[in-house]
């Protein structure tokens, strides 16, 4: 679970929140969830390692996780298991790993044979106020259930990592439900049992000496399946997130010395800007660029071409 500061987280009321009722049954949900929700170990030749959560996403093994949960694993350097809701446990592979949005696709060796495909919602229907069930094992503890609400809806959340990357979760479901470490990669289903969400990153409350930690405090990020979904698909097709480039920018008109002040109308306030256009559009998409050149201001469109091959 990423961990921010921010830090890379009654189930008997039975009414329909779409009714109006408050709360929906978590135990029903349990019932029909947890057998598509997986444990995620990674261990190192060198001893290292760590667990985190994952579910089944397609047929023939393939299960959706956080990319954090498996980067140890990404270059080889490290084995991955995934443990299912009744004790087995099966080897894995990683089919395809996205940094930039956290987003992670394994395959079981025993092609999950017998675990139901969870049932998604990528049409980004969650609301807020409505109650979520997260589910996964925080702190290694498999099968673990919590229940809260959608918190907020639409957040953005940078996560920083030890190398000092960044990876970027977009229009990020918040949500109370206590996830702590561990629970990364773990669904967040609505009443029904879809999932709406990959339970990602939480906040944490710093201590006196102003060092963040400690568990949940109500502040957990799910990236949504709208997002998950079309990365998910990707990384199973192709290996790698298909993200668009935007080094066409002699077609556009820029010159070096340009600055960038707005794309879409939005402000440019640093690089990141950049980094999310590029993870919020696809290949042949057209972006506005409001730029400064020599302290006058001009407007120009720019094409995203395929990102270089490798």
């Amino acid at each position: 679970m990423a961990v921010l500061v921010v830090l890379a987280l009654d189930d008997d009321g039975g009414s329909d929140p779409r009714a109006g009722g408050p709360t929906c049954s978590a135990v029903d949900v349990a019932e029909d969830v947890l057998p598509s929700v997986v444990t995620v170990a990674v261990a190192g030749a060198d001893g290292s390692g760590g667990n985190g959560s994952g579910s089944v996403f397609r047929k023939g093994g393939y299960l959706l996780t956080n990319e954090h949960v498996v980067s140890a694993a990404v270059d080889g350097g490290a084995d991955v298991t995934v443990r299912y809701h009744d004790g087995s446990s099966s080897a894995a592979t990683i089919v395809g790993a996205d940094f930039a949005t956290d987003l992670a696709i394994l395959k079981a060796e025993d092609g999950a044979e017998g675990r139901p495909v969870l049932p998604y919602d990528d049409a980004g229907s969650a609301r807020v106020g409505e109650p979520v069930v997260a589910l996964g094992a925080p702190l290694g503890l498999s099968n673990t259930v919590t229940a809260g609400i959608v918190s907020a809806l639409g957040r953005y959340v940078p996560i920083p990592a030890d190398t000092g990357r960044v990876a970027h979760l977009l229009d990020a479901i918040q949500t109370d439900a206590s996830i702590n470490p561990g629970n990364s990669g773990g669904p967040l289903v609505d009443c029904s049992g879809t999932q709406v969400g990959v339970n990602s990153a939480i906040c944490t409350a710093p201590n006196a000496q102003g060092v963040p930690g400690g568990g949940s405090v109500g502040l957990g990020f799910a990236i949504p399946m709208s997002v998950a979904v079309p990365i998910a698909g990707e990384l199973i097709d192709t290996g790698e997130a298909n993200h668009p480039d935007l080094g066409p920018a002699d077609d556009a008109g820029l010159a070096p010395g340009d600055v960038i002040v707005q794309i879409d109308g939005r402000p440019a306030r640093d690089t990141e800007a950049l980094v999310l256009t590029r993870l919020r559009h696809d290949v042949g998409d057209s972006v506005e660029l409001t730029y400064l050149r020599g302290g006058e201001r001009h407007t120009t469109e720019l094409v995203l071409g395929p990102a270089p091959t490798r």
